[in-house]
């Protein structure tokens, strides 16, 4: 396992780290039980993955407390809560105070006293005010008793897939992490985001490296004609047949490519893979350890995707 070192926190992070969400949520999403969860992150921790993300909304919260237990020391756990019920955009916002009741139960589920990082799960641009003035200060009293490391915010990459709320949340010297959208179909991030990350030595969390869209023919068919119809594709450049076929060239296919291209981007520090399948992990973890993709393959995703910010990939 490679590492890097998490932006400012000083945190020593694996390049590939596990995402306790996603569509898999350590195959809780396809009927494992808690057991077979739990060997999924223990077996994940034995490859070398330090850094364990998790949140309030996934569900997943305590297998990764059970897992880690009496590992403790040896684990990066970023986990994360909302600014109002999650998939309730309607709701009546959390006060500061109900966030820290909100923190209490994730370290409930953790089995742990801290966190290392704690993040904001999803914000978007207009929550930003009032993230700033309510919630923030909270957030800074649990840091200084010792209950938050770091804190973190996320993007809700899905209606912000050009990444406004990151942009201006980066400048504003708060936030020592941030989780991002970036994969080789939209790696407007590059612009948007990461030169900020980097000039402001924020650590990158990436998530977004391989969804549906890279992984099932018709997930990549939809996000192509999105693509188009926004007019950020010149269809013609592509095989019909085959339109990503030329990541095949020196990889070992569009999976392996993809994570390895956002490995290799500079500014991101860790990848984020899910899944509830142990060789399913191996095989991640293997592509995202490998070198970067040759000039060849990187010049022609610029030349087609270089200008991309309207899909997630999702």
């Amino acid at each position: 396992m490679q590492y890097k070192i998490l932006g400012r926190t000083g945190l020593s992070v694996s390049v590939a780290g596990l995402g306790c969400g996603g569509h898999s949520r350590l195959g809780q999403t396809y009927g494992h039980s808690v057991e077979q969860s739990v060997a999924v992150v223990k077996a994940a921790i034995d490859m070398g993955i330090n850094f364990i993300d998790t949140a309030a909304a996934y569900g997943t919260e305590a297998i990764v407390g059970q897992a880690v237990r009496g590992l403790r020391d040896k684990v990066v756990i970023s986990t994360k809560t909302a600014i109002l019920p999650w998939g309730e955009p309607n709701a009546k916002r959390f006060t500061g105070a109900q966030i820290l009741e909100q923190l209490e139960q994730n370290l409930a589920r953790l089995g742990t006293d801290y966190v290392d990082l704690y993040s904001l799960h999803g914000i978007v641009r207009s929550q930003l005010d009032y993230v700033g003035s309510e919630i923030v200060p909270a957030l800074i009293r649990a840091r200084e008793q010792g209950k938050i490391r770091f804190l973190g915010v996320t993007e809700h990459f899905g209606s912000d897939t050009n990444h406004r709320m990151l942009s201006a949340a980066i400048p504003s010297g708060i936030w020592d992490v941030v989780m991002v959208g970036f994969n080789l179909l939209n790696p407007s991030a590059r612009r948007n985001v990461l030169r900020l990350t980097q000039a402001h030595n924020v650590g990158v969390q990436d998530m977004f490296a391989v969804r549906r869209a890279l992984c099932n023919p018709h997930g990549l068919k939809e996000a192509l004609d999105t693509i188009e119809k926004a007019g950020q594709l010149d269809r013609r450049k592509l095989d019909v047949g085959d339109p990503l076929g030329f990541l095949k060239d020196g990889t070992q296919g569009i999976v392996d490519a993809a994570y390895r291209f956002c490995r290799h981007e500079p500014g991101i520090d860790v990848v984020l893979t899910g899944t509830g399948k142990v060789e399913h992990l191996k095989e991640n973890v293997t592509s995202i350890n490998r070198g970067a993709l040759s000039p060849e393959i990187q010049a022609k995703l610029e030349e087609l995707f270089g200008q991309v910010d309207s899909v997630s990939g999702n």
